[in-house]
């Protein structure tokens, strides 16, 4: 009896040790593909600190403040981030009423001859605003994108590119141009990493309603099922969305929106040496700072987004392929909205704490000086933006038309004082024939705008409307438009000024919102 209770004994022994072993095999190698996890994210992280076209920057999207920054003023090429300032004019023509997420998108010839990736739609053919969207976001679709300029840009793509810049520079993205809709190499192309964060956080906070369509992970068209090219959403908490890119010449880029546990940040990694390291130094920049953002704030939109006074434009009817007919013409507007307060002021400062891995700063690539520096690194003190930077180059001569360069072989990079670069930022130009109020930037001092205008006229219209709402706050102001290029057009910022500090500023901006008319107060 005894020895068959040993043998059991034994038996269960090494049954039990069995187990036991099992057990710590399977965790040694649950620990070692965990521990193989960090060493390639570790090793990413470290491939990026020697890359020379590194650019980044974190904001927490609910106070503006800069959690981290990294040569986030260097012009650089958005490649397909192209393509959110396009879905961003999208979602706003369908808040107007002008589309519909069932809108036929006629692709022309151009659209469909576009480079891939692209969702092979024929030159005739149609899809619906929502595929074409769905395609941007997962995809990167460049033929879709390329329809939508067009459609929304009264048949041209040059003319919604010159849309898109004035809206980038509207939503204070001073140092973007676009040049089409899907960012396909172009050398006059560029954005910073601090113009994308501020695009980022406009997408968000301006159209809540269509903002989920950047966190869909596959869509079906057709027989295909297509998946997102966007491997952060669904692997990290809180991401949901925004948009990859990649050219030879820019690099790998990745904007990301975080939004989890009461606090929200917008992350852009620009010129990652490749998707993997591109993706971890993402990672490594939100276990870094979205503990350092702030749960609090958030009660008001930072980048304005109404549009007082818009331009006209005529677009065509979308044309159904299977049988001619004779083009419509729709009128529609072109939005151009004011700058508020926090879009103009929100300095988003240049220094922020670093994580352990210090990325080098490499030369500028293009003709700019260092831009200059933010009076105060508090985003929420109103200040006016840092001064445009100077350029090496001849005197740039306003155009008739905007002139759009042919798109540069994608393994061409911007050289020092390259022509065919666009230097110009936000800098006022001369008018022609605006009138003395417009032909300088008006009183010094502190000053309220109301809006941007495509004429000076419109401005002024604009500032009596104003005046006429804003009561004894602005009894003594001085109306006056400011000239400034966008994109090849001359746009004009509607300013009332004459302030003696700024607590009447701020007193005339809240009296103009009290009577429905957004603003903004800043330095001039």
């Amino acid at each position: 009896m005894q020895a068959k209770s040993g043998i059991v004994s034994r038996s269960v022994s090494s049954v039990s040790s069995s187990r036991s072993g099992s057990f710590f095999a399977k965790l040694i190698a649950i620990l070692s593909v965990a521990l193989t996890v960090v060493l390639v994210d570790s090793v990413s992280a470290e491939a990026e600190a020697a890359n020379s076209k590194y650019a980044g920057i974190v904001v927490d999207a609910k106070t503006g403040n800069v959690l981290y920054s990294e040569n986030a003023d260097r012009l650089q090429y958005p490649a397909s981030l192209t393509k959110m300032m396009t879905i961003y004019m999208t979602f706003e023509a369908l808040e107007q009423g002008r589309i519909r997420l069932d809108t036929p998108v006629p692709f022309s010839a151009h659209a469909a001859a576009q480079a891939p990736t692209k969702l092979g739609v024929r030159a005739g053919g149609t899809i619906t605003v929502e595929q074409g969207i769905l395609g941007l976001v997962t995809l990167s679709a460049n033929d879709a994108a390329t329809a939508l300029g067009e459609m929304l840009g009264g048949g041209s793509e040059d003319r919604f590119a010159q849309l898109m810049t004035a809206k980038a520079h509207a939503l204070g993205m001073t140092r973007t141009t676009y040049r089409n809709a899907n960012g396909l190499p172009n050398t006059a192309q560029m954005t910073t990493a601090r113009d994308q964060a501020r695009l980022g956080i406009a997408l968000r906070q301006h159209f809540p309603q269509y903002y989920g369509y950047f966190s869909t992970r596959a869509f079906k068209f057709g027989t295909r099922t297509i998946r997102s090219h966007n491997r952060l959403v669904g692997s990290v908490r809180g991401v949901d969305g925004i948009k990859t890119g990649y050219t030879r010449a820019a690099g790998f880029n990745l904007v990301s929106s975080v939004q989890v546990d009461g606090k929200s940040i917008v992350g852009v990694v620009l010129g990652g040496a490749s998707t993997p390291a591109r993706d971890a130094q993402m990672r490594n920049l939100i276990a870094t700072y979205l503990p350092k953002a702030s749960s609090r704030g958030g009660s008001s939109a930072l980048i304005a987004e109404a549009a007082p006074a818009p331009a006209m434009i005529v677009t065509p009817a979308p044309v159904m392929p299977q049988k001619a007919q004779p083009q419509v013409a729709k009128t529609i507007t072109a939005a151009q909205p004011p700058v508020s307060a926090a879009a103009a002021d929100l300095s988003l400062p240049h220094k922020g704490p670093l994580p352990d891995a210090r990325y080098q700063v490499a030369e500028t690539e293009v003709a700019y000086t260092e831009t200059a520096q933010p009076k105060s690194d508090n985003p929420l003190v109103a200040q006016p933006m840092p001064a445009p930077t100077k350029v090496k180059t001849t005197t740039f001569k306003q155009q008739a038309s905007l002139t759009v360069p042919k798109p540069a072989p994608a393994s061409m990079q911007p050289q020092q004082g390259d022509p065919a670069v666009d230097n110009v930022t936000t800098a006022s130009t001369t008018p022609t024939s605006a009138g003395a109020a417009s032909s300088s930037n008006g009183p010094t001092g502190w000053v309220v705008q109301v809006g941007v205008s495509p004429s000076r006229q419109m401005a002024m219209d604009l500032l009596e409307s104003a005046k006429s709402k804003g009561g004894r706050a602005l009894a003594s102001a001085k109306p006056f438009a400011v000239a400034y290029a966008a994109g090849g057009d001359q746009l004009y910022r509607a300013r009332f000024g004459g302030f003696d500090d700024q607590r009447d500023a701020v007193n005339a901006c809240k009296a103009l919102k009290k009577a429905g008319i957004k603003c903004w107060a800043a330095a001039q």
